[in-house]
């Protein structure tokens, strides 16, 4: 199947069905609550216009979808090295992207989409919102042939020709994943791994559940605090100890079904000049990137993980130009779980051409605890003693104020040990953590600005922090010694001024 794309295109006809359908969802999301309520609380009759209502906004839906599809187009422009995309329905939009700037291409596939049999293409680029460049219907083989083309190289002369694609395709077969996830592999990860996600996950969870319950009860005139009295009833010893380990059991459950629904199959492979990432259960992302355009590579380790030899690796690129939300960041940051030591020195090899050596390490002088210490145990404590005066039913409880005083001195120790950065010729390597210990490698050259600063009453004891700004986020060192950090900056600074690198 041979495509030009030197001329506008459309995407596939089936893009009318997921843009219609993505509408819908979008004001089903906004409206479950009310709509719940009131079909709950309505008769046959409201329900019957309620019905008559839905149906009329997905007629809608489908009208604006088709004339969406018409109205969008794409093309790539072999004299001005861009990819041009067109869109817009009452408010017309042209964008034109250029290829140089193109650092990270997404097949993905949801679940509508493979029941259909399409893809959508997403491009990220360091000068583009992500979300702008979005071609959520378009037929398989033209995603990927379009996706080489928008990577492989700088120059889109040479437009993909049936030979082309057809070298494409054998050397797509011939492939021989450096990483190939199992789900053994899997499994491993999920039980030992993004706990703090799914804590917060599941908080959220159950505030949503409480909130959802009260509002019914509302609904119905029947909240007397039913809920409030159960939780205040229901609190002993035997209660709160079984209470905890349904937690862990939850925790733990949850934390392997989402690890296997984002990474199920999960493949990282070597394509030309570029990484080929794949991964998903339901929805299937596949990822095309430059290793020269990763700004930060990071690999980790908690306890259980060194001791079965699996580490977690995230691949950083350069963030739009703008400030980014937090998805943005996730999104910019290709993650790699449950590698082995031999693959993980394969893919540092891949981004970093080599592997980092080792250099000299610098370690935060001991005062690198005593805010920590102050702002999270010594207040804390003295606000714990003055209510503990004033509250005798909270006097019986002294017991966890031990132990959150003991846990979090421990944490802050933990951390002041593992906080380190190595220097070498070639590499910036930031160790840190807690549970997990991260070691964060840039190279000079990608660092975009320095900065340091130094604290009145450090000046004499000749303490300072630095931070190494680059396009995937900050490095930070804290607490060294500001005379080092000082000829640290200079060489830095002289290796991003002499170096013929780019830093993308």
């Amino acid at each position: 199947m041979f495509t030009d794309f030197s001329k506008p295109q459309r995407q596939s006809a089936a893009g009318i069905i997921i843009n219609g359908a993505y509408i819908v969802q979008k004001f089903v999301r906004a409206m479950f609550i009310p709509l719940a309520l009131f079909i709950v609380k309505s008769n046959n009759a409201a329900l019957l216009y309620a019905a008559l209502g839905l149906a009329g906004i997905l007629v809608v839906s489908l009208i604006y979808a088709y004339f969406y599809y018409l109205k969008f187009t794409f093309y790539l422009d072999p004299k001005k090295q861009e990819f041009v995309i067109d869109k817009g329905v009452f408010g017309r939009k042209h964008l034109n992207i250029p290829v140089e700037k193109i650092q990270q291409v997404n097949i993905n596939q949801g679940f509508l989409q493979k029941l259909i049999g399409v893809y959508s293409l997403q491009i990220d680029t360091a000068g583009t919102e992500s979300k702008e460049v979005n071609i959520k219907a378009i037929n398989g083989e033209i995603a990927y042939a379009l996706k080489e083309h928008l990577l492989t190289g700088n120059n889109v002369t040479e437009l993909p020709t049936e030979a082309n694609l057809a070298h494409d395709v054998d050397e797509k077969v011939q492939e021989t994943p450096i990483v190939k996830i199992g789900a053994s592999t899997l499994l491993k990860v999920g039980l030992t791994s993004n706990y703090g996600q799914s804590i917060a996950l599941l908080i959220g969870f159950g505030y949503a559940v409480f909130h959802n319950i009260k509002e019914l009860l509302k609904a119905f005139d029947n909240d007397r605090g039913q809920l409030e009295e159960f939780f205040k009833s229901g609190i002993t010893l035997i209660s709160i100890g079984i209470l905890f380990t349904g937690i862990i059991i939850i925790l733990l459950a949850t934390n392997v079904i989402r690890t296997f629904i984002k990474y199920f199959d999960f493949q990282l492979s070597k394509h030309q000049k570029s990484l080929l990432i794949s991964s998903g259960l339901f929805a299937k992302k596949n990822t095309l990137l430059h290793p020269s355009r990763v700004q930060i590579t990071t690999y980790s380790q908690n306890y259980f993980q060194k001791k079965i030899g699996l580490f977690n690796m995230t691949l950083k690129q350069a963030h739009a130009g703008h400030q980014p939300s937090e998805n943005e960041m996730k999104s910019n940051n290709m993650e790699v779980p449950g590698c082995n030591a031999d693959e993980k020195e394969e893919i540092l090899k891949m981004v970093l051409k080599q592997l980092p050596e080792q250099g000299r390490t610098f370690s935060p002088n001991f005062r690198f605890l005593n805010l920590p210490l102050f702002f999270t145990v010594v207040v804390p404590l003295m606000v714990y003693a003055f209510i503990y005066n004033l509250t005798p039913e909270i006097r019986p409880f002294y017991g966890l104020a031990v132990m959150y005083v003991v846990l979090v001195t421990l944490m802050i120790y933990i951390s002041y040990t593992k906080h380190r950065i190595v220097v070498s010729e070639d590499f910036i390597i930031k160790q840190s953590g807690i549970w997990d210990i991260s070691q964060e490698i840039i190279e000079p050259h990608k660092i975009q600005s320095i900065s340091t600063s130094q604290y009145p009453w450090h000046r004499k004891l000749d303490i300072g922090h630095v931070t190494l700004h680059t396009a995937a986020g900050d490095i930070r060192f804290l607490y060294g010694n500001y005379t080092e950090i000082k000829t640290l900056v200079n060489w830095w600074l002289y290796k991003v001024e002499s170096t013929e690198k780019d830093w993308m």
